[in-house]
């Protein structure tokens, strides 16, 4: 066991490891790509499957009692600073090491067939591979500096990955989007990391709340620098996990690969943020106000994310929100003090999420042919329909997927949920309304995603007829496609569609089980234990350390089954409510038609005033991008001219006007001197009968 304990630094190591010889083979043999594909999925999936199984062990020495175990190497040793590395395994790094290594090898065998006829398909595992490592040495972080190197990687490879088509002008301005956004709440954290060290000493987790509570208890500190240090840590992960305001580089993401959408949204990127708040969550805890500042933000996230969700047209854009919605609950469920509840949503969330993003890529996978490889096609819900009769695999699991976020049991996200909710109208009544409300939101907006996706008619052949901008654009931009190879394809498509009609098709096996892997844990997460044997472990053991015990009905709940299911009766009320609503607007009478067009006609107006469209509102994000952009954007540039136009004509002016004066007075002197000494005491001689009358009068 010790010697398990000794080698955990392999988890993370493994897939750097193929990150780095997957870049060593693109740089030294680029031209070798097409023969070496296979060589590198192996390496990409074999890599990681190997720290998987060592994270599995781990998880299973600590469930079975073994203790929390750190281990630390001198980095830097002075008389004022010490710095160390190391790692440290505890039953949130146990558990989150199984989340990351698990979708994360899952993505790697989903991509081995889904990027295959790409031109990037090395460099897609070479940056899945590194952000997959990035974020395994963030969980096995033991300080705060450990955890902000591998935090600035993680928003590295995000970066790369949401530009990897780059040529694609919105991927660039996706991924710089990304970029800026998350250096605002990285700049945040980085003071509150360097305040906090100057309070203790110290950028270990365990001796920062140590020591904060003794200074607190001692009156030593005052309570208002504290707060403002731990109100500087979380903007962190506000930009991370893409928490309001800092949330408009999320749906953007989505610009990326899918199975890069899937690495984000459900266990690096975004899950680091959520991670961050759970390991400072004793320092926090001791903050009232700080508690209160991360409930709040959490709940507006977790609303403004849904309400935006039910009018998005885009199936990626749909669910980034639903993201955006759900990642909202984890921070209220933090903030209320509901550890075990957000902990356990991080976990639930994370593998309906990859199932999800990953089923969405399987039916986009297989639209592309058919309506374009343009995302406003093949994204586009308003060209979709039928997939249960050609897909039924797929369309099967992607149920699964959206049947766990609306709150229906058995499936993984009821458990978390129906917790959430309970703790949040124990704790304010309002935030509960809060988190209530949104769970509708979520069950409309998901059964909304699935109807016009999965049932009723294959829709593509009637828009294709209706608009013409279905022709295959090239995911590396249209420069890199020559207008006759451009025309063929729009040539043979037209006369597919009008001898013998395309239809979607069922993906490969290498998708479909991933898929099929996904749907396991989306399924029987939440209910796994109930009947575990409970005499093979400690039953202390998370509810101690973690609050998540794997006994999870009976220590969630407290209670039996069957009176689980009764007190969860108002959350599974309100899911069906959603459901019933957006199955009576997107239902049997929307096939054929322009489905989206519904939601538009509904009468908002005993909402609001007749000037405002609650519809234009969510479609268009709720113009928070727009704002941004009046205030910031065109503010700065605005600033900025005028900046530049001072420092033009004033500043500028200054100095060349000193230049061009004293070039013109030496011009003017230089006629002057002639050399000759006669000439130059007829000039003195002058000077002084003209300055004597002046003598005279003084």
């Amino acid at each position: 066991m010790e010697l398990l304990f000794q080698n955990v630094w392999l988890v993370p190591f493994l897939p750097f490891s193929a990150s780095i010889l997957l870049g060593l083979n693109l740089f030294f043999f680029p031209r070798s790509v097409g023969k070496s594909r296979h060589i590198c999925s192996f390496l990409s999936i074999s890599f990681p499957t190997i720290a998987m199984i060592i994270s599995f062990h781990t998880f299973w020495q600590q469930i079975t009692g073994s203790p929390i175990h750190q281990f630390f190497l001198s980095w830097i040793l002075s008389k004022t600073v010490i710095l160390e590395i190391g790692y440290l395994i505890d039953p949130l790094t146990s558990i989150m090491l199984i989340l990351v290594t698990t979708v994360g090898v899952t993505v790697m065998i989903y991509s081995e067939s889904y990027m295959f006829h790409d031109q990037g398909y090395i460099r897609f595992f070479c940056y899945s591979s590194l952000s997959t490592a990035s974020m395994l040495g963030l969980v096995l972080s033991p300080n705060l500096i450990q955890i902000y190197i591998f935090w600035e990687l993680v928003g590295m490879c995000s970066y790369l990955s949401i530009g990897f088509w780059f040529t694609r002008p919105s991927a660039a301005d996706a991924c710089q989007k990304a970029f800026v956004t998350n250096r605002i709440g990285d700049f945040g954290l980085l003071l509150g990391i360097l305040g906090f060290y100057w309070i203790t000493g110290s950028f270990e987790f365990q001796q920062l709340s140590e020591r904060v509570l003794k200074l607190l208890a001692n009156n030593q500190i005052s309570i208002v620098f504290i707060n403002i240090c731990a109100i500087l840590l979380f903007p962190g992960p506000i930009a991370k996990s893409a928490q309001f305001p800092l949330h408009i580089w999320l749906p953007d993401a989505t610009e990326g690969p899918t199975p890069i959408s899937a690495l984000i949204h459900a266990a690096t990127m975004v899950a680091a943020g959520i991670f961050l708040v759970a390991r400072m969550f004793p320092l926090f805890e001791m903050l009232p106000l700080v508690m209160g500042i991360i409930s709040w933000v959490g709940a507006v996230t977790a609303v403004l994310g849904a309400g935006i969700a039910v009018t998005q047209k885009d199936l990626k854009k749909g669910l980034a929100y639903s993201t955006m919605s759900q990642l909202g609950y984890m921070i209220l469920a933090l903030g209320i003090g509901s550890y075990k509840a957000g902990l356990f949503h991080l976990i639930t969330h994370a593998y309906s999420k990859a199932l999800l993003f990953l089923g969405s890529g399987s039916v986009i996978h297989s639209l592309e042919p058919i309506v374009g490889y343009h995302p406003n096609n093949s994204q586009n819900m308003n060209l979709m329909g039928g997939l249960r009769k050609y897909m039924p695999i797929t369309a099967l699991t992607f149920s699964f997927g959206t049947l766990s976020p609306r709150g229906i049991p058995p499936f993984a996200c009821f458990w978390s949920k129906d917790e959430i909710l309970i703790n949040s109208w124990l704790h304010f009544p309002f935030l509960g309304f809060v988190a209530s409300f949104t769970a509708g939101l979520t069950a409309f907006y998901m059964f909304r995603i699935y109807l016009p996706t999965s049932e009723g008619n294959f829709r593509g052949h009637i828009f294709n007829r209706k608009y013409q901008d279905f022709s295959p654009v090239s995911i590396w931009g249209e420069n890199k496609v020559s207008k006759k190879i451009e025309q063929e394809k729009k040539t043979f498509l037209n006369r597919s569609l009008t001898e013998n009609l395309l239809y979607p098709k069922e993906s490969d096996n290498n998708m479909l089980f991933a898929l099929i892997i996904l749907a396991i844990p989306t399924l029987s997460i939440g209910v796994i234990g109930e009947f575990f044997p409970q005499e093979q472990l400690d039953s202390d053991f998370l509810s101690n350390w973690l609050h998540l015990s794997v006994n999870s009905l009976q220590d969630i709940h407290s209670e039996k089954f069957t009176e689980l299911l009764e007190n969860a009766i108002p959350s599974i009320t309100i899911a069906f409510i959603g459901i019933l609503i957006a199955y009576s607007l997107y239902g049997s009478g929307f096939y054929g038609t322009i489905i989206f067009s519904k939601l538009k006609k509904f009468n908002f107006s005993i909402f609001v005033t007749k000037s405002f469209s609650l519809y234009d509102w969510s479609y268009n994000r709720g113009y928070i991008d727009e704002l941004y952009n009046l205030l910031f954007v065109k503010t700065l540039r605005f600033y900025t001219n005028y900046l530049s136009l001072i420092d033009k004509w004033i500043i500028d002016g200054i100095v060349n006007g000193t230049g061009i004066l004293t070039f013109f007075g030496g011009e003017a002197l230089k006629y002057t001197e002639g050399g000759r000494v006669s000439s130059y005491l007829f000039f003195l001689v002058s000077c002084m009968f003209l300055s004597f009358p002046y003598s005279y009068i003084i």
